[in-house]
């Protein structure tokens, strides 16, 4: 809620000016302070031996302004924070209800909801409509979901007030959760599920929270192909019918307006809307998993990851300002004991800290988080372990609780220095019913904090024995097997299909009689069995065309069963992809090479089994089945349609009875934005060295042309160097 967020957005050069001036005010007002706290002892710190005799001055009282409160007739909350220093306003409607409240076989419900609240408009004006309405004003109205509450908020210029209000209530009280957008909304989270084993720490942090509070916990779930498929339009309809009412919401205003006449509109705007059903508390359990060792093995990464995680506990907890300090002292920056030991004395880590978790809703998470290269993984747990048990032998020692009430006492400031943040604060103390003067207390609070506290409930919280350690990583390259240290579990992280690829995919216990002689029909039209098998290997050289763009040279090499190189000449330069099951990896010319995630490699090892001639050796394969599903009409030939299945993905192949060709082939398939059905049109059949293959491929997604390729040369059995399958030695990209 502040200009400089708002103008990120826009090019009018009069709000980017207001939000420069604004960031060079706060900048003099830190210089003048520094300069006021440089010559405030100077003569004192002259004279002084060392610098701890150097007098500090105590910081002076700090009593920000703080917001007008009104409670409407209706229950609705509002906070009103005057704020003259720029012609802005901005507003925050905080609603309670957020993803812990959804069914878990809905899963995503607000994510969804989130976004489609705003991008699918209103009843009157369609979210694209919307957009061009509030770019001309240099304006937003934003949507958001949370674990526990939705938001919706809005931020302009003074001068539009009038216009952007109108759209903010608008959109709070009259979504039209358009189709279209729902639809976008949906292939955009089945993107995310795709990706989500991409990234190390978001693997970390996910399952990490699986342990601490339970993989049934609503603050442990993920949305899954299936959950996200099963939201609804009416699902959105029926979830803000049933939680955005007057009495579930909490309503910040900051900016430069008169409280007076403020109020006057928000009453004109809300005072009629009549109070709904309360949302009822949520009696959620809390199942951490059981102390042991929780291994993901990832072996494209060179370094591990490590969470040593339990359940934390709540804000409101008389242990909580004793906990700040204890996490300060022991993990919470450069001074503290985890990071002088673990990184500065032994190397073990660029970073390293952790502490017990505290949250306002709900307890947070008691967590040590580390990353140590591969061959210092268990060194690093074991130091770790140490520095947990010296608690008990070194407690925390006087000049460290200094050190750390130091730190919390001179970073208090920024949490309230600007008429925003200290409305924030105020909105999060009403939504969790905190006193209202709750941090008012928190400096003198930290202040009275003693050393028995600090080592009291690190005796309390901390023990080692009761953690859940999660490792990710190159276990190959461990200096020790994690098992050394105890008892490991490894955590499945693959991500389950789509709802409508097992559907489609149902594997059949067997062939039948109709699907076998269809299969062997293809195998005869394309050189027969003998032929086949004979092939080992195959180089072809491809026109690929996309978008109407010129055709590119691509180079396909495969060693059957399971081995593919391709090279690719892009505009940006050559391009190589090479999959196989010891090493999937992308190089780009001047952009070294990077390792393939696990998925991606699978889905390439799966495409690969898609290619005609691997299947159509694998006929007689009773590992595979081949299973005759009526017929559909393809131009003019009524094609015979077979599933094919069992040690492969499934496939479906629509055959020309007559000659055995086949004209199409659809599969499913994982691009970039998610799961797609892929399909096929295939023509052109040509016969070299004894084996016929169709030298043109229309390609789709989703019903879509994505690319046309033609065959210029098929090469079968060519010798091919092993080295095409192997990662250079050198991955500078890999180093980064």
């Amino acid at each position: 809620m502040n200009g400089c967020t708002m103008n990120a957005r826009t090019t009018n050069g009069r709000a980017m000016k207001i939000c420069t001036t604004k960031m060079q005010r706060t900048l003099l007002l830190t210089m003048l302070a520094a300069a006021t706290m440089f010559v405030t002892v100077p003569q004192a710190a002259a004279q002084a031996a060392t610098w701890q005799q150097v007098p500090i001055p105590p910081l002076p009282a700090f009593q920000p302004q703080q917001p007008k409160r009104i409670e409407l007739s209706n229950g609705m909350v509002i906070f009103l924070q005057e704020d003259h220093e720029l012609p802005l306003i901005d507003g925050s409607a905080r609603i309670r209800g957020g993803s812990v409240n959804e069914p878990a076989s809905k899963t995503g419900l607000m994510d969804i909801y989130g976004e489609v609240w705003r991008t699918g408009g209103t009843k009157t004006q369609t979210g694209d409509q919307l957009d061009d309405f509030l770019e001309v004003r240099a304006a937003k109205v934003e949507t958001g979901s949370g674990p526990d509450s939705t938001t919706i908020s809005f931020s302009c210029l003074k001068a539009d007030l009038d216009d952007v209000f109108k759209a903010f209530v608008d959109v709070l009280q009259n979504p039209e959760f358009r189709a279209d957008k729902i639809d976008l909304a949906q292939k955009e989270e089945g993107d995310a599920i795709s990706r989500r084993n991409d990234d190390v720490g978001e693997i970390a942090h996910r399952e990490s929270v699986k342990l601490a509070y339970g993989p049934d916990n609503p603050y442990a779930r993920v949305p899954e192909y299936s959950t996200v498929a099963a939201i609804t339009r009416q699902d959105l309809i029926d979830w803000h019918s049933h939680y955005v009412h007057p009495n579930n919401i909490i309503l910040g205003i900051s900016g430069d307006f008169d409280s007076t006449a403020m109020e006057a509109r928000l009453r004109a705007a809300f005072d009629s809307w009549p109070k709904g059903p309360a949302v009822p508390k949520n009696g959620i359990q809390y199942s951490p998993a059981k102390p042991a060792y929780y291994l993901i093995p990832k072996d494209d990464v060179n370094q591990s990851t490590i969470h040593m995680v339990g359940l934390g506990t709540t804000r409101d907890n008389p242990d909580y300002y004793a906990i700040s300090v204890f996490n300060e002292a022991f993990g919470g920056g450069f001074s503290s004991r985890l990071f002088n030991d673990i990184r500065t004395k032994r190397g073990l880590a660029y970073s390293v800290g952790g502490g017990i978790g505290t949250n306002f809703g709900h307890p947070g998470i008691l967590q040590v988080g580390m990353g140590t290269k591969s061959q210092t993984t268990i060194e690093a747990i074991q130091a770790v372990r140490e520095d947990i048990d010296n608690l008990a032998k070194k407690p925390i020692t006087d000049e460290e609780i200094q050190h750390a009430k130091d730190a919390i006492l001179n970073a208090f400031i920024f949490r309230l220095d600007s008429p925003d943040k200290i409305l924030g604060e105020r909105i999060t103390y009403e939504y969790y019913a905190y006193p209202p003067d709750w941090l008012d207390k928190y400096q003198a609070e930290i202040k009275k904090v003693t050393k028995e506290d600090v080592n009291r409930v690190a005796t309390k919280y901390l023990h080692k024995d009761q953690l859940a350690v999660l490792v990710v990583g190159n276990t190959k390259d461990f200096d020790k097997p994690l098992s050394s240290l105890g008892a490991v579990k490894e955590i499945d992280i693959a991500i389950p299909p789509p709802p409508a690829e097992k559907a489609d995919t149902a594997k059949p216990t067997a062939s039948n009689a109709e699907g076998k002689a269809l299969a062997a029909k293809v195998a005869a039209a394309m050189g027969g069995l003998p032929k086949l098998h004979s092939i080992k290997t195959m180089h072809i050289s491809i026109a690929e065309s996309d978008g109407g763009a010129p055709p590119s040279p691509v180079d396909v090499t495969v060693a059957f069963p399971d081995r593919m190189h391709i090279d690719i000449q892009t505009q940006q330069g050559a391009l190589t992809i090479v999959a196989a099951p010891d090493a999937a990896f992308m190089t780009m010319a001047g952009m070294g090479t990077r390792s393939m995630p696990p998925a991606q490699k699978d889905e390439m090892l799966a495409q690969l089994h898609h290619d005609l001639v691997y299947v159509a050796q694998h006929v007689d394969d009773p590992a595979f089945t081949f299973t005759a599903a009526g017929t559909e009409k393809i131009g003019d030939v009524d094609a015979a349609i077979l599933d094919i299945d069992g040690a492969i993905p499934w496939v479906r192949w629509y055959i020309d009875p007559k000659t055995g060709y086949i004209l199409r082939e659809k599969y499913k398939a994982m691009g970039q934005s998610g799961p797609f059905d892929g399909e096929s049109n295939l023509a052109d059949w040509r016969t070299v060295d004894g084996l016929t293959m169709p030298y043109k491929h229309q390609n789709k997604q989703d019903g879509q042309e994505t690319s046309n390729a033609e065959f210029k040369k098929i090469e079968l059995n060519p010798t091919v160097d092993p080295k095409l399958f192997v990662k250079p030695a050198e991955a500078p990209a890999d180093k980064q």
